[in-house]
């Protein structure tokens, strides 16, 4: 027996497998499909101030390399989550991450306030990396305003974890990822989609109605698996804070890599649009991995690529 134990913050998840934000449906919908019992933890849809439609469609297209899409941050609100979805985060077996977003200082901390206080979540991730809004990355894309925007977010989350999700589309993100950890970040997730576009040459009209989206799936689990390897290697290890490492994780070796890479946990998005049953394979199959690396516990192969 191997222990697959990891934490996050405060918290301890049985498995470093946690299902992406948007991916899971609004707060766990995918256990219809699933054992929450057997991943580490899931992520709720990113969660605005004030309900959001999104973009237009069409705002989904499957690509040979993955998938772009362009949502929007499409949601309820923080009241329709708190009414209608909150008081069944304590009957989901599994940790719950909640995730939110912004347009403005204001707006997060009114969703951060909501999240601290709800049952059952015991971490935020605060997403300032959505390439699909006109604001999305506004206050990633500089470590100056990332950290006008924490400072006001951490004494607000008082019961719960705060976890910063970064985007790679702004070159090098170890300044923000240094950042975020100066202004107390728990834990950092990385990568989001990363920007493209896809044009039908047909009818010379992009594939999705906003044209540009963000690219997830294979074409970017190289890039987030540098960008992993950067910060942990040059920020996140002398400041022993975890990293949830995402992108393009379709099979046990793509998760293996982001450990290996300097990964606490591992995110897995579009492959569960695929197969939702994948990630509680890859949960099997890295403990069968690490098993055979003849190690007692995941933690122990964090970061130990051969360079």
């Amino acid at each position: 027996m191997v222990s697959m134990q990891v934490e996050l913050g405060k918290t301890t998840l049985r498995n470093p497998v946690v299902l992406a934000a948007g991916t899971a449906g609004v707060l766990g919908e995918i256990r219809d499909a699933i054992d929450l019992g057997k991943i580490g933890a899931i992520t709720t849809k990113s969660i605005t101030a004030h309900a959001r439609e999104g973009n237009q469609p069409l705002r989904m297209v499957d690509l040979p390399s993955g998938m772009l899409n362009a949502i929007g941050l499409a949601n309820g609100g923080i009241d329709d989550f708190v009414t209608n979805y909150a008081p069944n985060c304590k009957h989901l077996n599994t940790t719950i991450i909640g995730s939110i977003a912004g347009d403005s200082i204001d707006a997060y901390i009114k969703v951060a306030e909501s999240m601290d206080t709800i049952q059952g979540i015991e971490l935020v991730e605060i997403n300032v990396s959505c390439p699909n809004t006109t604001d999305g990355l506004e206050f990633g894309s500089c470590p100056t305003k990332l950290t006008e925007l924490l400072t006001a977010i951490k004494p607000v989350l008082q019961s719960t974890s705060m976890i910063v999700k970064l985007s790679a589309a702004c070159g090098d993100i170890r300044p923000h990822a240094e950042a975020a950890i100066d202004c107390g970040a728990d834990a950092l997730t990385l990568i989001n989609t990363l920007p493209a576009m896809a044009i039908d040459p047909n009818t010379k009209i992009p594939h999705i109605t906003r044209g540009i989206g963000g690219l997830s799936g294979p074409a970017i689990h190289p890039i987030a698996v540098r960008v992993v390897h950067e910060v942990y290697q040059d920020v996140a290890r002398k400041a022993n804070v975890p990293i949830i490492g995402t992108g393009g994780v379709l099979h046990w070796e793509d998760a293996a890599e982001f450990i290996l890479a300097g990964a606490t946990a591992i995110g897995i998005g579009t492959a569960l649009f695929v197969n939702p049953v994948i990630s509680v394979k890859i949960a099997k199959k890295l403990e069968q991995w690490v098993n055979k690396q003849g190690c007692q516990s995941v933690n122990e192969l964090v970061g130990q690529v051969l360079t």
